[in-house]
């Protein structure tokens, strides 16, 4: 394989993929780099309805990442999974991979998305990688008449509080304040419904347990613990941007900071898609879009 890239393409969610694909139109010299082994990014955990991607109305993100995929491939635009950046020379402008391969780039796109931030309390690992991690939508046949928590106060929280309860699920709603940021459609529902009971300025500080997990909780007046068969951590995202940080300007949230083309505090680096926007802003099309604006902006560049 040519290791020296006009352009690379760091992430295979919809960002990436539509900015391999005018790479490939643009006749570029392009690889995309995407550390998982397959290609859709979060596509793969979505599993509710997707109604906002302009063109078809998909049961599911699968749908959709089976959708771009195929795409990909009729395109035929250049990519290598399973290859996570482990570190990148700015002034050299050379990106090595976890697989040991090494690139020359003369310039850039960070598409890498956005991650569900994590409480970061004991236990919280050993849940994960004991595959006790759930959606709401997918899952909660398997919690009917089952005690859960669902840590968080947005859209998000909320929505999967009100889908458990729906089902049986009895909901204990946890949120560090007594301020909710959730949009008033689930506010309400879920502060009416006979299944949810909710506790603010409450954090959790740990969790232990296999399967049935023992929650410690604190607020300003007493320490607790409760039982539940479920934790549903839903405390937003934070952005992918790893080896990134050192090179170039991130905002007080951690997002690279890019203008409205993408470009990034330094010209041959440009980003796209939710490491740079904010989930109030982030959507798949907008995503798509901004794939695609930016790689057109640096075939400007790489033209100079």
């Amino acid at each position: 394989m040519d290791q020296k890239k006009d352009l690379l393409i760091i992430g295979g969610g919809p960002a990436g993929i539509s900015a391999a694909i005018w790479a490939k139109r643009l006749g570029l010299n392009h690889l995309l780099l995407e550390e998982k082994n397959d290609l859709g990014g979060q596509l793969n955990t979505i599993y509710n309805q997707i109604v906002d991607y302009p063109g078809m109305i998909a049961p599911n993100g699968q749908y959709l990442q089976k959708k771009l995929t195929e795409h990909a491939h009729k395109i035929n635009f250049d990519y290598a999974l399973n290859s996570a950046v482990t570190s990148i020379d700015w002034k050299k402008k050379i990106l090595k991979t976890i697989t040991n391969e090494t690139y020359e780039f003369r310039s850039l796109l960070i598409a890498t998305g956005s991650s569900p931030r994590k409480l970061h309390v004991p236990g919280e690992q050993e849940m994960i990688d004991q595959k006790e991690v759930y959606s709401a939508t997918r899952d909660k046949s398997k919690f009917i008449n089952k005690d859960v928590a669902v840590i968080g106060g947005g859209d998000r929280a909320f929505e999967g509080a009100l889908l458990l309860a729906e089902v049986g699920s009895r909901v204990t709603l946890i949120h560090r304040s007594d301020h909710f940021k959730a949009r008033q459609e689930y506010k309400d529902p879920v502060m009416e419904h006979e299944n949810i009971s909710i506790l603010t300025r409450t954090v959790v500080t740990g969790m232990k347990g296999k399967g049935r997990k023992v929650l410690s909780l604190s607020n300003e007046d007493l320490h607790e613990t409760i039982e539940v068969d479920g934790v549903f951590i839903r405390i937003g995202v934070q952005p992918n941007t790893g080896p990134y940080s050192e090179g170039i300007a991130l905002d007080d949230e951690g997002y690279i900071k890019c203008n409205a083309d993408g470009e990034t505090s330094l010209p041959y680096v440009y980003a796209a898609g939710d490491v740079c926007t904010r989930p109030l802003l982030s959507s798949i099309a907008s995503a798509v879009g901004q794939g695609m604006t930016a790689v057109k902006q640096l075939s400007f560049y790489l033209e100079n």
